[in-house]
């Protein structure tokens, strides 16, 4: 076999091991989607198993050997991508992406680590997974204020995880209550916790209705409106980004109490958990901006952002 047929064999493989085993669609489903025969599913899966691909979870680094991976990488400068199938239906995707990210991270940590952590539904389901997948108790950092977004709910597992919360919130009332609540002592403590942490998740937010920053009412509308005149295309932490990914001045940043950008820029490991075709202008943007290292995202996603510059 040449290698373009191994690779296409290798990412079949992968393909055919996420829909079985973490998105629970039945061998004749997933022939259907491939377009391939149930025997084959079944070979695939048999292959899998032999290979070492599935080792209780899905080996990361084999969903890594797509070509979008390395592209992507090449790309951006990025120290990693793990790219996952498209999701059957839309409103699975942000949980497979949360499981892809818990199962990235998962397979990292070193004993005692602590992560930080954006805030966001992605952000809560991905730790919920790890809260599952580890053996010991993690050390998750809030990198924004707002505590409701971290608090676990009653069907979470995050109780398994130490969280060190911000103790502010999300936006302050002013630009004057915002600079005294970022002076505080308790704050500035999270901040500095958040330099010494193995990991930093974060999602990254359209500028769409539907975006988890409008629906959970942390700016209206309207608000979000002005920032798209004023050049926003998506943002990182409550940080409104162009399409370059510089920030956008606005009343909401000087009232919101966030890791900074260029310190978020400067940290190691930062784990980018986003997909969808509509999120895809604002992941460029933040690539483009330099503040990822790892980028997790979907097939239809990586298409777009490989697609001119």
């Amino acid at each position: 076999m040449n290698n373009n047929t191994v690779h296409y064999e290798d990412a079949l493989m992968v393909k055919a091991v996420w829909y079985y085993y973490f998105e629970n669609m039945t061998q004749q489903a997933i022939a259907d989607r491939l377009s391939i025969s149930r025997m084959r599913v079944i070979k695939l899966l048999d292959a899998a198993r032999q290979s070492g691909v599935i080792q209780f979870r899905l080996r990361s680094d084999s969903v890594g050997m797509m070509q979008q991976s390395r592209e992507l990488m090449q790309k951006y400068h990025l120290k990693d991508v793990f790219i996952i199938p498209e999701a059957e239906q839309e409103s699975q995707l942000n949980e497979s992406i949360a499981r892809a990210g818990a199962m990235y991270v998962a397979d990292r940590l070193g004993d005692n680590a602590c992560i930080n952590v954006g805030y966001g539904d992605t952000l809560s389901r991905t730790l919920n997974h790890l809260a599952t997948m580890v053996q010991t108790p993690v050390t998750c950092v809030s990198l924004t204020g707002g505590v409701s977004y971290y608090l676990p709910n009653a069907r979470s597992n995050i109780f398994n995880a130490r969280l060190y919360l911000m103790p502010a919130p999300l936006i302050a009332s002013s630009h004057e209550m915002a600079a005294a609540m970022r002076a505080e002592t308790s704050v500035s403590d999270i901040i500095r916790m958040a330099e010494l942490s193995s990991f930093t998740l974060v999602g990254i937010g359209a500028m769409h209705e539907t975006a988890t920053i409008v629906r959970s009412g942390v700016i209206s509308q309207n608000e979000m409106l002005r920032l798209k005149m004023s050049g926003s295309v998506g943002d990182v932490l409550c940080h409104f980004v162009d399409e370059y990914g510089a920030l956008i001045p606005s009343d909401i940043e000087d009232r919101l109490i966030s890791t900074p950008l260029e310190q978020l820029r400067s940290m190691d490991n930062v784990v980018g958990l986003a997909a969808g075709t509509q999120k895809a202008e604002a992941i460029r943007a933040v690539l483009r901006g330099g503040y990822l290292d790892v980028l997790i995202t979907d097939e239809p996603t990586a298409a777009l952002l490989l697609k001119g510059e």
